[in-house]
């Protein structure tokens, strides 16, 4: 009797998907649970797991096809299947208690695979929303014995260089990348021949549990649909399955990438509504005339492009690939600028006293194993303005028209590293003092240009500072690092004559630079921010007495 099978649900809202591999063909035998096809999301490549079983006899869809929820995807010969009376109740108890001893529950599949008695090491989750990494570094190669500890990379991702560890022992195997190689979360890097340190999370005490949860279970009443088993419980949730599916190639998806757009949010002009090149081309058009206009949608996040005229007519040119971070730092910050309504407040704070205590105190600091910057000192004054201002702590979710109050005070330093521009942070900043703070930024810099930085502490920041004042400049105006709404950016420092009971008299004055975003501060409350700023590093006192 032949049988179909068809496109699950894939999840709320999802009609279609990418079929980029089948797993099967005419005359294979197919079992419940084996994987069938693979499809694509705008992340990852997920398996979808057979719901019958029995011999393949027609393919209905081609690698590479757009199938609907509900599409037949291939038929199957399973003799009498359809004929199956439902079993007795008794029958079902001895059949179903029977399966629990012939066959004992699966244990949840490791972390890792092993095959052919070898272990496969695989680049590791490196955090929200990074999806690959460029290996810049290479640190095994076949034949090195590793342990736990071992770093067998270093990556850049867009957001910082990291090194990454083994996890695992033994001796390597073979090597699947090289320095330079981008590679997809996932993907096989090496190969190694020992024990991993990731275990089975199912040790034989809790698959018997399972098997006792089992035979309880079957001395109810159990009613069993058609060919359906009991097996049928441990099948994988269509949760696990992506939330959204865009019908577009991968060649699509990565130009879209490229350029800061949204592919799911391209009407497609193809077949299905596929969408084409062309589709993602004319969508960031009309959104680089809509910001033109003075509109934008928070679905674009890039600029619009002109194209470049051919400098080599004029003298010889040099090419350069972007880094990583610099891509990351172009795309980031274009989005922040052209969604973000920009303002910023300009000032000058007198820190000829605090200067006297900086180098007063610094020797102490030192001794802690930090240097006592005016960095450091702004971090905790920054902390109290923005428990006095929570509108500073804020972020803006105008998708749900809401503004986001953080109670947590983690701030953002920029460092500029050779590999350009990143944004490590300091977290819980007002639960630490000026020499716990100044140790922290000392240490957290260090790792940033010697690209030791971890993924945790680039992220979770509320408020950013950008000090300029060791290379020079007045003033400048920093763009605020979306999703946070302000940003101080501060310039060098300099004696300006400054005039006071009757006279001019040399002080030191370090200009301040405020962006805000105008969307949840207004200019009046931008203002008194920067005051108070400027107040606590004039009165350092104030920080005890309002802090």
């Amino acid at each position: 009797m032949s049988k179909e099978f068809k496109l699950p649900e894939l999840g709320e809202n999802i009609e279609s998907a990418q079929i980029t591999k089948i797993l099967v063909a005419v005359g294979d035998k197919v079992e419940i649970d084996q994987p069938v096809l693979e499809i694509e999301t705008d992340k990852a490549t997920v398996e979808v797991p057979s719901e019958v079983s029995g011999i393949v006899n027609e393919l209905k869809v081609k690698d590479g096809e757009t199938a609907k929820v509900g599409q037949v995807i291939f038929t199957i010969d399973s003799p009498g299947s359809e004929n199956i009376q439902k079993p007795k109740s008794d029958e079902v108890k001895k059949e179903a208690v029977q399966q629990v001893k012939e066959k004992p529950v699966e244990k949840e599949k490791s972390t890792t695979k092993k095959v052919s008695g070898k272990t496969e090491f695989k680049l590791p989750e490196l955090g929200e929303n990074i999806e690959s990494a460029q290996i810049t570094k290479v640190t095994i190669k076949p034949g090195d014995n590793i342990t736990e500890e071992t770093v067998v990379l270093e990556i850049e991702t867009d957001k910082a260089t990291v090194e990454v560890p083994a996890e695992m022992n033994g001796v390597v195997k073979e090597v699947f990348v090289k320095d330079g190689d981008t590679a997809q979360v996932g993907q096989i890097i090496f190969t190694l021949e020992g024990s991993s340190t990731v275990e089975t999370k199912s040790p034989s005490d809790e698959v018997k549990t399972k098997q006792e949860e089992i035979k309880t279970e079957v001395k109810k009443e159990v009613k069993i649909p058609q060919t359906k088993t009991i097996v049928e419980a441990h099948r994988p949730q269509r949760s696990e399955l992506p939330k959204i599916i865009a019908p577009a190639s991968p060649s699509v998806r990565r130009f879209a990438r490229e350029i800061g757009i949204d592919i799911h949010q391209v009407n497609g002009s193809g077949p299905g509504g596929r969408i084409s090149i062309d589709d993602v081309k004319a969508f960031a058009k009309s959104m680089n005339e809509s910001i033109s206009k003075g509109g934008i949608s928070g679905g674009f996040v890039g600029v619009g492009r002109e194209p470049l005229p051919d400098f080599s007519k004029w003298g010889e040119i040099e090419r350069t690939p972007m880094s990583n971070i610099r891509k990351k730092t172009a795309e980031h910050l274009s989005y922040a600028w052209a969604a973000i309504p920009h303002v910023t407040q300009f000032d000058k704070a007198d820190i000829t006293d605090l200067e006297m205590l900086r180098k007063k105190f610094g020797k102490k600091v030192e001794a802690a194993g930090g240097k006592l910057t005016v960095t450091a000192i702004l971090l905790k004054v920054i902390s109290s303005a923005l428990k006095t201002f929570p509108q500073f702590n804020a972020a803006v979710d105008m998708e749900n028209k809401e503004v986001i109050y953080k109670k947590y005070y983690n701030v953002g330093i920029a460092v500029d590293t050779e590999k350009g521009l990143i944004v490590p942070v300091i977290k819980d900043v007002d639960k630490k003092n000026i020499i716990q703070l100044s140790v922290e930024l000392k240490e957290l810099s260090e790792r940033a240009r010697t690209k030791k930085t971890t993924i945790e502490e680039m992220q979770g920041g509320n408020f950013s500072i950008s000090n300029l004042g060791g290379i020079g400049g007045t003033y400048f105006t920093p763009i605020v690092n979306s999703p946070e709404v302000a940003i101080l950016g501060v310039s060098r420092s300099a004696y300006e004559p400054v005039y006071q009971d009757g006279q001019f008299i040399p002080r030191l004055m370090m200009p301040l630079s405020l962006s805000y975003d105008h969307r949840v501060i207004d200019g009046a409350d931008a203002i008194k921010f920067l005051r108070w700023v400027i107040e606590a590093l004039e009165n350092p006192f104030l920080l005890s007495l309002e802090g």
